[in-house]
């Protein structure tokens, strides 16, 4: 769930920043930040003593080891 929340909330920031650029309101941006913002909630209260920022690259190694392997 950290690792979408992320990479979701990574990939509305162009969404916003084209809106903003474009005079538009960034609505689906919006809509994305909150489910990004929604998972990434429930990724750390799931996890016991939470995350650190420092750890957030080793969770994407796992995730993604996990799906290449």
């Amino acid at each position: 769930m950290l690792v979408i929340g992320l990479v979701v909330g990574g990939f509305s920031i162009p969404s916003i920043m084209g809106a903003l650029a474009d005079g538009r309101v960034p609505r689906a941006a919006a809509i994305a930040i909150m489910i990004a913002g929604g998972l990434v909630v429930l990724a750390v209260r799931d996890k016991p003593g939470g995350y650190e920022i420092n750890d957030i690259p080793d969770v994407f190694v796992s995730v993604v080891g996990r799906y290449i392997n």
